[in-house]
């Protein structure tokens, strides 16, 4: 599939765009194993205490450059998701996905693997074989309370590359630079791979109702006038109707871009469900223990993944009530 198809949620924008606004804040990563028993490590830099989403995106998961030799790679046991999409981008290697509605699918570099969780669905991610170096995000967007309980589904989308003044973009959620990506978006939103030689810089026109996110994998880069380093996620609020990046370091820089309206919705995150209250989460948990864990109901909400192993128990629920994220 290609990346001018469709066209995303419609863009009505009620923020001013206001040149100069709001200053770049820097989000740090945090160090977060991911998956089981062969756990991953991964840099965590959304959800975090100072922010918990830009637009509906509500976690960015940063991993490798890692020697699958050393590490191990990825071996994610089927588990489950509700209420939110996942956006896998990969820079390095190829990971194999399966999920419950029977998708079977390799995530590779310059495609994007988008999977809707909406009412429920449980999918397993490892790395091939063949994967020698493992390098790329992953990302999860939040649904709107309108369709958040609509039925699950995968898609898979391979992304042109286009260049602007000798800046490669990989468009692969929403509009940007002329371009309008083919993926499915239930809000208005952003997602690109930017590379930039060194030296090089570049103007984007972006919506003034977007609040924006920069994660920088490579180099060093100069977001809105401030520099963000490697592993570090720049914010800034809504209100620009522009965003200028320079690579100021001496090699290449590649950076992911997001940005988003304002979800408007206060969401409980918990473990790899998001809903809007504490009940919810906990009766979601629950039919993930029965269903799959205690193997019940195979045909429940969440189904079963064609997968060699056992699938992935919830952890225990915390003590207190879940709060909302908003």
């Amino acid at each position: 599939m290609s990346n001018q198809e469709t066209e995303p949620a419609e863009i009505v924008c009620d923020t001013p765009a206001v040149a100069g606004v709001d200053p770049v804040v820097l989000l740090q990563p945090r160090d977060v194993p991911l998956g089981g028993p062969r756990a991953m490590g991964v840099r965590r830099t959304l959800p975090q205490r100072e922010r918990s989403l830009i637009g509906a995106w509500c976690f960015v998961d940063h991993y490798g450059p890692d020697d699958v030799s050393v590490t191990g790679g990825m071996v994610v046991p089927p588990h489950p998701h509700t209420g939110l999409q996942t956006a896998s981008w990969l820079f390095a290697g190829e990971v194999e996905h399966r999920d419950s509605v029977g998708s079977v699918a390799l995530v590779r570099p310059g495609e994007l693997n988008l999977m809707t969780a909406g009412a429920g669905i449980s999918h397993s991610e490892v790395s091939t074989p063949n994967t020698t170096a493992l390098h790329g995000v992953q990302l999860w967007i939040a649904l709107p309370e309108l369709t958040r309980h609509q039925k699950p589904h995968f898609e898979n989308h391979v992304i042109a590359p286009i260049v602007r003044n000798g800046v490669t973009l990989h468009v692969f959620l929403g509009k940007l630079a002329g371009l309008t990506a083919a993926a499915t978006g239930d809000t208005p939103l952003v997602g690109a791979q930017i590379d930039l030689p060194a030296g090089s810089s570049i103007d984007l026109e972006v919506e003034g109702c977007f609040e924006h996110g920069v994660l920088v994998d490579t180099g060093t880069v100069r977001f809105a006038g401030t520099t963000v380093q490697q592993n570090q996620l720049g914010f800034v609020q809504a209100g620009r109707s522009g965003i200028h990046l320079e690579n100021s370091g001496d090699g290449p820089a590649r950076v992911v871009l997001l940005g988003g309206e304002p979800l408007g919705e206060q969401i409980v995150m918990w473990w790899n469900f998001i809903g809007r209250g504490h009940e919810e989460i906990t009766a979601w948990r629950a039919q993930w223990q029965l269903e799959v864990i205690d193997e019940a109901d195979p045909a429940g909400r969440f189904g079963q993944v064609a997968y060699h192993g056992r699938a992935l128990p919830a952890p225990t629920l915390p003590t207190v009530r879940l709060k909302p994220r908003s």
